[in-house]
């Protein structure tokens, strides 16, 4: 498992079918993407060495270089790369570490996860991705080197000659087809383990049965309207973390206007530089009865308030979570999407993470949980889906963002939230008012079914076709 190198917000205290007979979209369950393919079909090839030739060692090196033999560019930050290898044993956690590149070690980012089918080979891979830092490959150019580790969290002793991608030969860069390679979530290059190879694409014709769901185009009047408590939802006025403290929850708040004919959902979060002066927002499902499946929004983030001076550490978030019922206990569930237009948590910027949560305690602090995070402006509008099944996987507008293995699967349900919040003061010290606002278009949860993103916008069309602007199947508890 990861530790999480930042210092998030904790202690979070939370109170917390007519149209989709309409849809035609397909839904799956949640496997390794796409894994194999016989040639470059995309232009990407995937050159490999390793600098830690033998049969064990402290940590293996698998150094690469993804170079583009096509004819046209390819943003590397829709491409990831997997190199498949068999674990230690069945608890051993890993660490990924850069220790140079020539696209620069930020813009190289590093998750692992677990195979779906494993074979005597493989039951684990390490994904490489890109950060949009890295730019994009013009026909016939390459990515330069990029020498990368990874090794036991213990810092056991590992095997690698029982390893799918590892060879003990490849002391110079060559072409290696034991990695793969995916373009925004097609493979383009490479062999996986056996057992591990590509699914028949969903048709997007196909019914998706009578999965429960959640739909709520967020049509309502003020935070008052009596259809926002009828729909489930609860407009947060209870004192209590995260963010400043003395700050208060502020269900006025939350706001609803029409905008180009659709109803939008705005969180508005201020401060006047003091704990008494700020407030904060949040809106969240009464009910914890979601788990596996699919979760979808689209979010506006702002990167500048609506008034008055900038640089105040926010955070603007799309989450599900459930009860920490004590320190570090293995049943706490967490999967967020969180933007910080200001940086915070030893951010300097712009950055968004996408974090799932094993468990935490929060005095003296201590985290279990993986992310992915990219560090760039995320201002505007953005589709953000996140699938839970045999493990978690992250897209923003349709692209692959991150996945995260079984380790940090949910053991229980969850409530579903949107918050804004200030982690402190510490970034803008004027005491002039300012105000920051997060807009939310929609909320989809389909459970116990993988979507593609191209899926949930059918969905979401569907019901908008259809006239509906709620429906809630999903059974509780």
């Amino acid at each position: 498992m990861n530790t999480s190198r930042r210092n998030p917000r904790r202690s979070r205290l939370r109170t917390a079918a007519a149209s989709a007979a309409a849809v035609a979209l397909a839904a799956t369950g949640l496997a390794a993407l796409p894994s194999s393919a016989s040639a470059a079909a995309d232009g990407i090839v995937v050159q490999y060495r390793t600098s830690a030739s033998g049969a064990s060692a402290d940590q293996s090196e698998p150094w690469l270089k993804v170079r583009n033999a096509g004819s046209t560019s390819v943003p590397l930050s829709s491409v990831k790369v997997r190199y498949y290898f068999k674990a230690d044993s069945a608890s051993a956690a890993y660490r990924f570490a850069c220790s140079w590149a020539v696209k620069g070690c930020a813009n190289i980012t590093g998750t692992f996860g677990t195979l779906a089918e494993p074979t005597a080979t493989a039951d684990r891979y390490l994904e490489i991705g890109f950060t949009a830092g890295a730019g994009s490959l013009a026909p016939g150019a390459d990515s330069g080197d990029m020498q990368l580790r990874f090794h036991q969290a213990s810092w056991a002793s590992l095997v690698q000659s029982d390893d799918y991608s590892f060879g003990a030969d490849r002391t110079a860069y060559g072409d290696w087809s034991r990695v793969t390679a995916h373009v925004s979530g097609a493979t383009v290059w490479g062999e996986a383990p056996g057992g591990n190879g590509p699914t028949d694409p969903p048709d997007p014709t196909d019914p998706p049965g009578d999965a429960p769901t959640l739909f709520d185009d967020f049509d309502y009047s003020s935070h008052t309207d009596p259809e926002i408590n009828a729909n489930g939802w609860s407009v947060r006025s209870n004192s209590g973390g995260p963010g400043v403290p003395g700050a208060t929850w502020a269900p006025e708040n939350v706001t609803f206007a029409d905008l180009g004919g659709n109803s939008v959902m705005n969180l508005e979060t201020s401060t006047a530089g003091t704990g008494a002066s700020t407030k904060h927002t949040e809106i969240l499902t009464r009910s914890m009865k979601f788990k596996n499946g699919t979760y979808a929004s689209r979010v506006k983030f702002s990167d500048a308030p609506r008034s008055g001076p900038d640089g105040d550490r926010i955070v603007q978030t799309f989450f599900t979570i459930n009860d920490l019922k004590a320190p570090m206990a293995d049943d706490y569930a967490e999967y967020d999407f969180e933007y910080l237009p200001n940086g915070g948590w030893g951010e300097p910027a712009n950055i968004l993470y996408t974090t799932s949560w094993e468990t935490y305690r929060p005095d003296p602090w201590e985290a279990v949980n993986a992310h992915s995070e990219v560090r760039q402006s995320y201002a505007g509008w953005h589709d953000l889906v996140v699938t839970i099944d045999d493990e978690i996987t992250y897209y923003v507008d349709g692209q692959h963002f991150g996945t995260h293995g079984a380790a940090y699967l949910p053991e229980r349900p969850m409530s579903i939230n949107f918050n804004q919040w200030l982690i402190d003061l510490e970034g803008q010290p004027s005491t002039t008012p300012r105000a920051y606002d997060q807009q939310v278009d929609y909320v989809l949860h389909v459970k116990d079914q993988v979507l593609t993103p191209a899926q949930v916008d059918a969905m979401v069309g569907a019901y908008r076709g259809a006239g509906t602007s709620f429906e809630d199947t999903v059974p509780a508890g």
